[in-house]
């Protein structure tokens, strides 16, 4: 039996590839590779095509004994998604569509869905809870949150089970070494910093300083790359045993702000890191924290890789190894 990773070629996708192949699943990864790269998928049988593409994934289900599906196939660019809703909405919201139908033909009914936090909009209060409303600010939030719907619904009509993780900014590299964080265009925080690092940006753009924040810039919850993966897993074996739909956040209870992680990649690289400020960007909230608090309780996560200064000097070891990322594609 098989685990299907959509998106598997990606940053978190691919290292949460790594985790179940660390013990022993068989996996199939399908990605379309706009964003993913071949190189971090490190085992497994690999399809490369599109969600929306039936005859791809009737192969997918029919060569393989598919038992549960982890899905993170999406675009994922705030910025992009408000400028371009139409794309989020097709490649997003149907595209989970195309692979629910898929699920329910082929009697798969297990998946774990790569959310965000971004579905709870401004929040209400500190930290977010999973019965806090959620009222997205961007399109991207706005489509993870159909998607999670979406999942509701064919649970009552067709007895798919899921779980949505909701987190916010995944960051560092795994501890091998083979794989990291490489977007096109690169988007996060702490990646952008740590090539202002090695000098392939003149500085590193502050998008506001006027929020109600301590020091004016936002502030977010980060999350080691593998111990998100370590919770991808722990959401599969939670459906293995007959447990029900869930969503869970996903955060270590403290943010930083734009500025804090810029001095702690000063202190992690010894380099100068110039910063320079511009206006904000649409759709940006302020603050956004996440209790974890469900998610302990219920799943047994621990996150043990998160310390902010443990995120930013793996993902440096990484970036300085491999410091024009992955081959092109």
């Amino acid at each position: 039996m098989a685990v299907l990773v959509t998106g598997g070629a990606g940053y978190i996708g691919s290292h949460t590839v790594a985790a179940l192949l660390e013990r022993g699943e068989e996996i199939v990864v399908v990605d379309n590779l706009q964003q993913g790269h071949k190189e971090a998928v490190l085992g497994g049988k690999l399809y490369i095509g599109d969600l929306r593409d039936s005859e791809l994934l009737d192969t997918v289900f029919q060569e393989n004994e598919i038992e549960a599906v982890i899905h993170f196939a999406a675009s994922s660019l705030v910025g992009e998604s408000m400028g371009n809703p139409a794309k989020y909405y097709h490649n997003n919201v149907y595209g989970t569509l195309c692979l629910l139908e898929k699920m329910s033909q082929y009697k798969v009914g297990t998946i774990v869905f790569s959310s965000t936090a971004a579905t709870y909009g401004e929040p209400v209060h500190l930290p977010l809870d999973e019965h806090d409303r959620t009222l997205p600010t961007n399109t991207y939030g706005e489509t993870k949150l159909a998607m999670e719907r979406m999942m509701h619904w064919f649970d009552i009509a067709h007895g798919i089970k899921y779980v949505s993780l909701r987190y916010f900014n995944a960051a560092g590299a795994h501890d091998s070494g083979a794989i990291g964080e490489d977007h096109a265009p690169e988007t996060h925080l702490i990646p952008l910093v740590l090539q202002t690092a090695l000098g392939k940006r003149p500085h590193i753009a502050i998008y506001g300083e006027d929020y109600p924040t301590e020091d004016g810039t936002c502030v977010r919850d980060y999350i080691h790359v593998s111990d998100l993966a370590d919770a991808h897993l722990l959401a599969v074996d939670r459906l293995r045993k007959g447990g029900d739909s869930a969503v869970y956040n996903l955060g270590n209870g403290q943010g930083f702000s734009v500025k804090q992680v810029i001095d702690i990649a000063r202190q992690v690289t010894g380099c100068e890191i110039a910063a320079s400020a511009e206006p904000r960007r649409a759709g940006d909230p302020a603050v956004l924290i996440a209790s974890s608090r469900r998610a302990h309780e219920e799943l047994g996560w621990n996150p043990t890789r998160s310390s902010l200064e443990n995120i930013i000097s793996s993902a440096w070891a990484w970036h300085t190894a491999k410091p024009d990322g992955y081959s092109k594609r």
